[in-house]
């Protein structure tokens, strides 16, 4: 990869981390419920997710995926699901972290259920496969190994994922001195709850692109 198209790459992903999405939401959530080294494990099974869309996508799986109909209805309305399932289970609870974390399943479970969590947030969005499958041949060199170029491209994308999640739950964190009461803290269960279920809602909408 030429280091000019290494910068623009660094650019996109910026751009990508910067734009709200489930990934954005799942973070502030976890960071305002249980703070910021908690919500690590969820940020890493984001960015292994992240690392399965990459390879699908460089791959040349993730065109073969777009390019049929049922295979990516199955992912879009998989990933819709799951986003609007985390998002009633986090707007239904009763107004404290606590039970947050038990309705979420995740109270005293071993930090493999929030990495899943997080996981199946970013494999199973077809808006981050689409994404990807238009952008990554943009900056692929024909005349470099293949696996060479996505290894850069993937550290260089997790690297800076990783950074803006761990911005997105601190910053949602710094807020938790003034969510202790259990309106207050029912209130962001149902922004955040309800923001989860519109994303998960508007992935129905997700159209593949045109085979």
């Amino acid at each position: 990869m030429e280091f000019h198209a290494w910068v623009a790459f660094l650019m996109a992903s910026i751009f990508i981390t910067l734009s709200p999405g489930s990934g954005a939401v799942l973070s502030m959530s976890h960071g305002l419920a249980y703070g910021v080294r908690q919500t690590t494990a969820t940020i890493f099974g984001l960015q292994l997710g992240l690392i399965l869309i990459l390879l699908i996508a460089g791959g040349g799986v993730g065109a073969v995926l777009i390019a049929s109909e049922l295979a990516f209805t199955v992912v879009k309305v998989l990933g819709a699901c799951y986003l609007i399932y985390l998002g009633w289970c986090q707007w239904r609870s009763a107004g404290n972290a606590l039970d947050v974390a038990h309705l979420q399943g995740q109270a005293h479970l071993p930090w493999q259920r929030r990495v899943l969590m997080g996981f199946l947030t970013n494999a199973t969005n077809p808006k981050g496969i689409i994404f990807m499958v238009a952008v990554l041949p943009q900056f692929i060199s024909h005349s470099h190994p293949l696996w060479v170029q996505l290894v850069v491209m993937a550290a260089t994308m997790i690297g800076v994922d990783v950074v803006g999640m761990h911005g997105y739950a601190l910053g949602a964190s710094a807020l938790r001195r003034w969510m202790r009461s259990a309106s207050a803290q029912r209130g962001q269960n149902r922004v955040f709850g309800g923001l989860l279920m519109l994303i998960g809602a508007g992935l129905f909408f997700v159209r593949r692109q045109p085979g």
